[in-house]
């Protein structure tokens, strides 16, 4: 999962509008009456103090890019906040659905993100908890006809005032018609009904699976409003991302560091195509070079100590990049 994902740069400044978010009424409200022309508006009572948005502008503004699911993110919780105004103003505020599809290749932020949303939500009132529940197949198909509708309800009332996060939820629908995973889906639908105001659900997975995943049943594009594309990350923004998840290690990567990990990070994205996973491929990277730099400094350093900016260097050697996409494999760096 997506840990981390840091950058120095925080702008200070809320993200502009750059996209439009449609999200659809689950229940047809009347609409309010007209008022007279000299009806006066009733009056709108404070905002509770504190700006809610404030803790999750700060977390977004150290992640790296994703400017297009930072902007989504502000207008979900600008659209909270009018509603809360329309609502002291007795105005129909409607009643919104707020399940989503997270799309984006591994190391992309989605968890990161789904921590963030459902933080907003709870904030903002929408959820009691704001907790965040990450399952994947494994942990809601069973082994026989019932244990699986049994597990996924436990899941759900699990996640029951927070977020029930399916990674790699196309999965589910992988083994047809007679499958488990199909008991799953169908059992995660009726929740979506049966409890749409007590937890939101999250599916996330790579885009075209998740997009096949949304054609194997008619019902489920319309239930899932809001759609966030989390693009792969620019060779500059993985180096962004390395330089901060090595200082807040207290490490220090040399030029001569940078140089060869971004040769080997454009190799590597040329030739592994779908199957580079991102930031977590360059957190990694750095880990693995921490654990080479420990080995190289005992042997260099076996009769003394080195000095502070020696024990904070990552030095070129320590960053033994062996591309094996050709593979398959990484070397265990999709972890």
């Amino acid at each position: 999962m997506n840990n981390g994902i840091a950058s120095g740069a925080k702008s200070g400044t809320r993200p502009s509008r750059q996209i439009n978010v449609v999200l659809r009424s689950q229940e047809a409200g009347t609409a309010p009456a007209p008022l007279a022309d000299n009806e006066p508006l009733p009056v709108v009572k404070p905002l509770p103090p504190g700006d809610h948005y404030a803790d999750i502008q700060r977390e977004l503004d150290v992640m790296v890019g994703l400017d297009n699911v930072k902007s989504l993110i502000y207008e979900i919780y600008a659209m909270l906040q009018i509603a809360h105004m329309r609502s002291e103003a007795g105005l129909n505020s409607g009643a919104h659905v707020y399940h989503m599809i997270f799309k984006g290749n591994p190391g992309t932020g989605k968890t990161t993100i789904a921590r963030i949303v459902a933080k907003l939500l709870q904030k903002m009132g929408v959820l009691t908890k704001g907790h965040l529940i990450e399952v994947e197949r494994a942990d809601l198909v069973g082994e026989y006809i019932g244990h699986t509708a049994q597990k996924t309800r436990d899941l759900v009332r699990k996640a029951s005032g927070g977020v029930l996060f399916v990674d790699e939820a196309y999965s589910l629908a992988r083994g047809g018609e007679k499958d488990f995973g199909k008991e799953a889906i169908d059992t995660l639908v009726k929740a979506m009904e049966d409890m749409r105001t007590q937890f939101v659900l999250i599916l996330a997975g790579y885009p075209a699976e998740i997009d096949y995943f949304l054609q194997t049943n008619p019902g489920l594009p319309s239930r899932f409003p809001i759609q966030i594309d989390f693009p792969d990350y620019s060779i500059d923004q993985l180096i962004q991302i390395a330089e901060m998840m090595a200082k807040d290690r207290d490490y220090v990567l040399q030029p001569q560091t940078v140089f060869k990990m971004r040769q080997h990070l454009i190799q590597e994205k040329q030739l592994s195509l779908f199957s580079f996973s991102n930031a977590r491929y360059v957190r990694n990277m750095i880990e693995k070079s921490i654990r080479h730099q420990a080995v190289r400094l005992l042997s260099q350093y076996s009769n003394s100590v080195p000095g502070k900016q020696e024990l904070m260097a990552i030095r070129p050697e320590d960053l033994r990049c062996e591309s094996q996409s050709s593979s398959g494999r990484r070397d265990g760096l999709l972890g």
